[in-house]
């Protein structure tokens, strides 16, 4: 009873401060919010706070605090990429969107903010005509979270093109890195899972016909239309795509087709019949259903081909861990 008290006064105590760290006028800070509207799944229950920064010094001030009190935080963009459990989050979200969605083109060298469209980076960039960011213009995110996991498509990451960023650790400190020492590799960095917050980085791209690039991303779009599902919420591919298996096998949606599985359903989740790399939320999948699901394609794939296929999508628990949707414990 009297942990529950002590609970519930230090909860208090921390909504009435980080509402005072964040100025209303530029920032946001809503209690109780429900994170299935904060991502592409629509999967989620409430987390403790969620705050919107309104600046840099806002986004300090309140790692600093967080960091201090050791509350448990995460950082969001779009969550394209996240499954929120039912339960919710014990903690502050903190979101970076659009008032960090600057984009300075100067010449072949890009600075973006972390907040800024993945899509709208890439069009804005193309009327410019610069090249390099077609592969990104069909996929729901921001920069910050597409450098984080060095996300792309056609088999394209945007580190391809980063020359450098700026990152804020979990102390409110910035450090500036170089693309060597970000640690791209496919579909990961060093920032990905971590408690770096990233603001800005600077990309270098490349001169061509601003109707040339129009086209390429036109017909990029048409494939997407064509390939992946657009109507119904999911966050993407579920399952990564490894240069072994890719080479032996195929793609993940190629395996779970051939396995049988398109269209199979726990609950809402649904493996989509237009794309086997997708899972779907029907109207009310919660975040059982969609692990039970990725649970079961793992296994019926691994007892057909050998390969126990790797999730590139991540699951955070209540407490805050962001682990991939393969790992077993949580």
């Amino acid at each position: 009873m009297f942990d529950l008290v002590d609970t519930s006064l230090r909860m208090a105590a921390m909504k009435h401060k980080i509402r005072h760290l964040v100025d209303m006028n530029v920032g946001r800070v809503c209690f109780d919010e429900p994170l299935k509207n904060h991502c592409t799944w629509k999967i989620g229950g409430p987390a403790d706070v969620l705050v919107e920064p309104g600046s840099v010094e806002q986004i300090t001030v309140l790692r600093r605090y967080l960091h201090e009190q050791k509350v448990a935080s995460l950082t969001i963009g779009q969550g394209s990429n996240l499954l929120f459990d039912d339960a919710g989050f014990r903690g502050v979200v903190v979101k970076v969107g659009r008032s960090f969605s600057a984009v300075d083109i100067d010449g072949e060298t890009v600075t973006t903010e972390a907040g800024a469209s993945a899509v709208r980076l890439a069009r804005q960039c193309g009327l410019a005509g610069l090249s390099g960011l077609e592969h990104i213009v069909g996929i729901p995110g921001t920069l910050g979270g597409l450098v984080a996991m060095n996300g792309g498509s056609l088999r394209q990451g945007i580190g391809d093109v980063v020359v450098s960023l700026e990152a804020m650790d979990k102390e409110g400190q910035c450090h500036s890195f170089m693309r060597d020492a970000c640690g791209f590799a496919y579909r990961t960095s060093i920032f990905q899972d971590s408690d770096w917050l990233i603001l800005r980085a600077t990309l270098r791209l490349r001169k061509e016909s601003p109707n040339t690039i129009h086209a390429r991303m036109l017909e990029i779009l048409r494939e997407r239309r064509e390939k992946f599902p657009r109507r119904l919420p999911n966050c993407g591919s579920v399952f990564l795509s490894t240069e072994q298996m890719h080479a032996t096998i195929g793609p993940p949606g190629k395996v779970i087709e051939e396995t049988g599985l398109k269209g199979t359903r726990i609950g809402d989740a649904e493996v989509s019949t237009q794309h086997a790399n997708f899972i779907i939320n029907r109207g009310n999948a919660g975040s059982e259903d969609v692990c039970r699901l990725v649970r079961l394609i793992r296994e019926k794939v691994y007892a057909r081909t050998g390969f126990r296929l790797q999730c590139e999508a991540r699951k955070v628990t209540p407490a805050g861990n962001v682990v991939r949707l393969d790992c077993e414990s949580y």
